[in-house]
């Protein structure tokens, strides 16, 4: 079974997960955007039961556009945000790919909210 680990920039905080990942979605939603600093986000989907968690977290949740929440679990020493759990998946834990950075689990299987998606941006989606 394949094994993935993801750290924030300190090293502090990490996530381990079991298995291939259920998906990965770029999302190009404002709050993604505000939220990584970037043009989107892209997130690799678990099983909630297949990752661990280790080191101190700090949590923001905030609505999303499903009008359920997110909780974003974060850093509290560099600030990456590394994990978060979407109420309208409660079975499913997104992890940031960028903190992948050694194993990275591919492409983005899908992009989501891309009438907000910058015009420049063009991704090459690998639909399963």
């Amino acid at each position: 079974m394949t094994t993935r680990t993801a750290r924030c920039v300190c090293g502090a905080l990490s996530v381990t997960a079991e298995g291939e990942p259920l998906k990965v979605s770029a999302c190009h939603c404002h709050a993604c955007q505000r939220r990584t600093g970037s043009a989107f986000s892209v997130a690799v989907f678990y099983d909630r039961d297949r990752v661990t968690m280790t080191g101190p977290s700090q949590t923001f949740t905030r609505p999303g556009d499903s009008g359920q929440t997110v909780a974003f679990h974060f850093c509290p020493t560099c600030g990456t945000s590394i994990l978060w759990y979407p109420q309208f998946r409660p079975q499913w834990v997104g992890v940031a790919i960028g903190c992948f950075a050694d194993d990275s689990p591919g492409a983005p299987t899908q992009a989501v909210y891309e009438q907000f998606r910058h015009d420049w941006v063009t991704l090459a989606i690998q639909p399963r």
